[in-house]
């Protein structure tokens, strides 16, 4: 058994051909590029690309298998040099049992399941070729759909205000909108961690999953799970979800909660952080809120201590957001120690004195160990790092 590190949420910007597939997502962000990033630079030995179902990104994956440049696993996932891509894709549900748009993730064993999964979309929502694009079927018909093809099915950033679960899209269970039993974990969001979920009872049923939802090469692997398997692949990875034969999730890292976009309520107009019994922002007058994860996390609160006995959460700030580390610094840092999971989790504060000011070194440390204070962010602005 080895230690993998695993990022299941990375789209993809564009295709070979510049043709856009996430909107929002950086040009760089093209499957090649994804896999250098997550193998040579991030050290992810597992990742999801949650775009697969566009006919081009399908297209692409074969192109390279059928060059050699990838490999199929028979086991399920796209083997590149030392990090396995399994093929995923997000989806937007908003059916007449949703308040509210939900965004969840499926992925599948194989490209032929994908391709097949593929063509059950291309029926179903407006442009196959974009990404989360809203799907015209109950929930219930898509986890269905899901499990005939041998998938997973992952609610995704669960209590993101806007486009989730919790967020908007149930009054107060997931069982107004999903099959419980076909679910195979939840995936926590950037404004929320394992300490917070766990006041949720429905959620004892389901393993937590951390992930970065990257819309460029730099977010990805800012939060990652550690998972314990033989080697990377699905089948592996479906056994961790269910802790079987040894396999389990060890780890999750995470960056505090209180960075997160979403972490507290905000004005929706101008984004000042709504202070207690406010009614009417004090900016701007306006008396429309985002309300923020930790205050909807309390009002579904239902148990004070969870019986499920969880992996550790490590609030871990990336390398990118500690201050006085610019891309020159990462840089000049991969360069002696490899990828960016080996800086945060193995290079000792001795060796990176050696490169560093001690300030900068130390600050590196208390990343790594979750020990740097924050400032809450809130309506769609992220939290701060101080020093």
């Amino acid at each position: 058994m080895i230690d993998i590190f695993a990022d299941m949420h990375i789209h993809i910007g564009r295709t070979e051909s510049g043709r856009p597939v996430k909107i929002t997502g950086a040009q760089s962000l093209t499957l090649a590029e994804i896999l250098i990033e997550a193998s040579e630079h991030k050290g992810m030995g597992l990742i999801g690309i949650i775009d697969c179902h566009s006919p081009e990104v399908l297209a692409e994956i074969e192109r390279g298998v059928s060059l050699g440049r990838y490999q199929e696993l028979e086991d399920g996932g796209i083997q590149y040099k030392d990090t396995v891509l399994l093929c995923g894709s997000e989806i937007e549900i908003y059916d007449n049992k949703c308040r509210g748009p939900i965004h969840v993730l499926a992925f599948m064993p194989t490209i032929a399941n994908m391709k097949q999964f593929s063509n059950w979309l291309s029926k179903r929502v407006t442009n196959i070729h974009l990404s989360s694009q809203r799907l015209y079927e109950t929930g219930i018909n898509l986890q269905q759909e899901v499990k005939k093809l041998g998938g997973l099915f992952i609610p995704a950033h669960i209590f993101t205000p806007h486009k989730s679960l919790y967020g908007k899209g149930v009054k107060s269970s997931l069982t107004e909108v999903f099959d419980e039993r076909l679910i195979d974990a939840v995936e926590l969001g950037l404004s929320s961690d394992t300490s917070m979920a766990s006041h949720i009872s429905e959620l004892n049923h389901y393993p937590f999953l951390t992930n970065s939802d990257a819309h460029s090469l730099g977010k990805i692997g800012r939060e990652y799970n550690k998972l314990l398997l033989k080697h990377a692949s699905f089948h592996e990875f479906s056994l961790a979800l269910t802790n079987s034969q040894g396999r389990r999730i060890t780890a999750n890292y995470g960056m505090n909660p209180q960075l997160g976009k979403y972490y507290q309520t905000a004005c929706e107009k101008c984004g000042h952080l709504k202070e207690q019994d406010e009614t009417e922002c004090k900016a701007c007058n306006s008396q429309k809120f985002t309300k923020g994860v930790s205050v909807r996390l309390k009002e579904l609160s239902d148990q004070d201590v969870s019986p499920i006995k969880r992996p550790p959460y490590v609030h871990q700030v990336p390398l990118q957001m500690i201050p006085g580390i610019g891309p020159k610094t990462i840089e000049k840092l991969k360069q002696a120690f490899g990828t960016e999971m080996n800086i945060l989790h193995h290079v000792k504060e001795e060796e990176l004195l050696q490169l560093l000011r001690p300030q900068t070194a130390q600050l590196v440390i208390k990343a790594r160990n979750g020990e740097m204070q924050v400032k809450a962010g809130g309506g769609g602005t992220y939290g701060k790092v101080q020093v």
